[in-house]
């Protein structure tokens, strides 16, 4: 609630135009301290609350997803300023489907509408901070005239000069996800492509995913409005290396104090893994034995899930 409160506290002072003028000159200089830090490679979004904040401010739901589209810009500039080259963000999940269709629908032209104005022009938020916009998931349970749209805007978005990568998962579930690997990898082995079982591991089953074999491993995972669960999105990706952040803040409420605080957090713990793994490749070795880090010889962790009540 803290970060929905000074998020507020910054926009108004936004309103002035001299208070504008230093509100975005603090901003530049967090910005400029965080990119001294590890940076997180690959982050994603549950974009949770769009629907709570339309009813608590008695709002109509279009207005709700409109403003969560307003707040996922900003944490885009935020993220890409940093330099975390690539975002992915749950837009939909298979499970929506089971919303009424003016709601379905809604969503769908939202998304197709927000993505557009992104790669519009030369001067649109892709083009001018080189984003790549790839969408991800099941395109089969798309309507053919919004897939049609949202081909052309990837195709727009997909420039020879693009660094960065957003990854939209629209309409997506990790199950599917999974269930696609395996279909792929089967069709894979009949043309003779995989040419032994031995050959299919945890690599074979990684790149036949979705994201595809170039997206980087996930490092941060941050879902908010408050619930404690990953409702089926990026399940084989959270392994032993990622945080899991839960908030509390809406996600039209999330905007730079809510993204920045995270990212600090978590650059902050993983200069400490580092320095303690340079802290222990320097312990000098005893009778030509080296010394190692005992928690890498353990076996991988599950991965993380957590069912609590929201």
């Amino acid at each position: 609630m803290y970060s929905s409160s000074l998020n507020i506290l910054l926009n108004t002072l936004g309103s002035f135009p001299v208070l504008s003028y230093a509100t975005g000159f603090v901003k530049d200089f967090i910005i400029s301290i965080m990119k001294t830090a590890p940076v997180p490679r690959h982050v994603a979004l549950i974009m949770d609350g769009n629907r709570t904040y339309a009813k608590n401010n008695n709002l109509p739901l279009k207005d709700g997803h409109n403003a969560g589209a307003e707040s996922l810009i900003h944490v885009l500039d935020v993220c890409y300023r940093v330099g975390i080259n690539t975002i992915t963000i749950y837009a939909f999940s298979i499970e929506n489907f089971n919303r009424s269709q003016a709601e379905v629908d809604t969503i769908f032209t939202l998304l197709r509408d927000k993505l557009s104005l992104l790669v519009q022009n030369e001067t649109s938020f892709a083009q001018l901070n080189r984003v790549k916009i790839r969408i991800i998931g099941n395109k089969s349970l798309i309507p053919q005239d919004i897939l049609t749209d949202l081909e052309q805007i990837e195709t727009k978005s997909n420039l020879n000069d693009t660094i960065r990568v957003l990854n939209v998962c629209f309409p997506y579930t990790s199950r599917d996800e999974i269930t696609h690997s395996m279909k792929t990898i089967v069709e894979m082995y009949k043309n003779h492509q995989i040419e032994s079982k031995n050959d299919i591991n945890m690599q074979t089953l990684h790149d036949a995913m979705y994201m595809g074999p170039d997206s980087p491993p996930l490092d941060l995972l941050i879902r908010t409005s408050g619930h404690t669960r990953l409702s089926d999105f990026m399940l084989w990706q959270c392994n032993q290396d990622c945080t899991i952040e839960f908030v509390k803040t809406l996600w039209p409420d999330f905007k730079f104090v809510g993204i920045t605080c995270i990212l600090f957090k978590w650059m902050y713990y993983k200069t400490l893994q580092l320095e303690e793994e340079e802290r222990i490749s320097k312990i000098p070795t005893k009778n030509n034995k080296v010394v190692t880090n005992i928690l890498k010889e353990l076996p991988p962790a599950p991965p993380f899930a957590s069912v609590s009540g929201s």
